[in-house]
């Protein structure tokens, strides 16, 4: 056993000494992005909308080859930090293939870029994964002074898809 131990140490300082830092690759996700969150369910026909405003490198939409049939998928609620430490949402909608999950719209909720808010967090409804109705509900946590308290907001997207976001009331 002390045989054992004494390899083992010889092996993890070995490693330790030679080992170098792992090459730099491609961030999975940027550093800008500070809160994000996944729930919510989706479907439709294949015939949704464009993109309307993508933030700065955002993947590309969905195969367009997949036009006319249907799908269904969640949504992804994010933040992204501004150079002023402010933060701009954006709401994706998530489609889940046979490939793998893409992303088939990606819009920023302007209501939040017009408070210019500071956010502190993000949260689904629960955390029980993918919900079996259609919509969304989800609370984002900001500051429009970075002195003050978090306000919560509320981001609620019906079963027709209308998107509501509106401060939170108890």
């Amino acid at each position: 056993m002390a045989m054992r131990r004494i390899l083992m140490t010889s092996l993890l300082l070995a490693g330790s000494i030679t080992a170098e830092p792992a090459p730099a690759q491609d961030a999975l996700l940027p550093a800008s992005v500070i809160f994000a969150t996944s729930t919510g369910y989706w479907e439709d026909d294949g015939n949704a909308p464009a993109v309307e405003r993508a933030p700065k490198g955002a993947e590309g939409v969905a195969n367009s080859e997949e036009e006319g049939t249907q799908r269904h998928g969640y949504y992804k609620l994010f933040a992204v930090r501004q150079p002023d430490r402010t933060s701009k949402v954006y709401l994706q909608q998530i489609a889940q293939t046979e490939t793998g999950p893409a992303i088939a719209s990606t819009i920023e909720l302007q209501e939040f870029s017009d408070l210019k808010p500071y956010v502190t967090d993000i949260r689904p409804e629960n955390s029980n994964g993918i919900i079996k109705q259609p919509g969304l509900f989800a609370t984002v946590y900001l500051k429009t002074d970075p002195a003050a308290e978090p306000d919560g907001w509320t981001v609620l997207i019906d079963e027709f898809g209308d998107i509501t976001v509106e401060k939170a009331t108890n």
